[in-house]
């Protein structure tokens, strides 16, 4: 089996959540709002696409304000 590349490895709420060591709870509020990275809904699932999650995670380096100040911005 080859190994999967990174457009098609999809993460769900909860790994991600893991990966950036953040409450599943502030992505679920940023989806609402508009934020954070791109994601597709497969029915009432949240998937995020890994080569999404990197490009938004590298669009983050450099950023020191907050747009909003509502308190659940996360350092990178």
């Amino acid at each position: 089996m080859s190994p999967p590349i990174a457009n098609n490895v999809w993460l769900t709420r909860v790994e991600l959540a893991d990966r950036w060591q953040l409450p599943v709870g502030t992505l679920n509020q940023w989806a609402s709002k508009g934020r954070g990275p791109k994601y597709a809904l497969f029915g009432r699932h949240a998937r995020y696409r890994l080569s999404d999650v990197i490009a938004w995670e590298n669009e983050q380096l450099g950023k020191t304000d907050c747009p909003d100040d509502d308190n659940d911005a996360v350092p990178v």
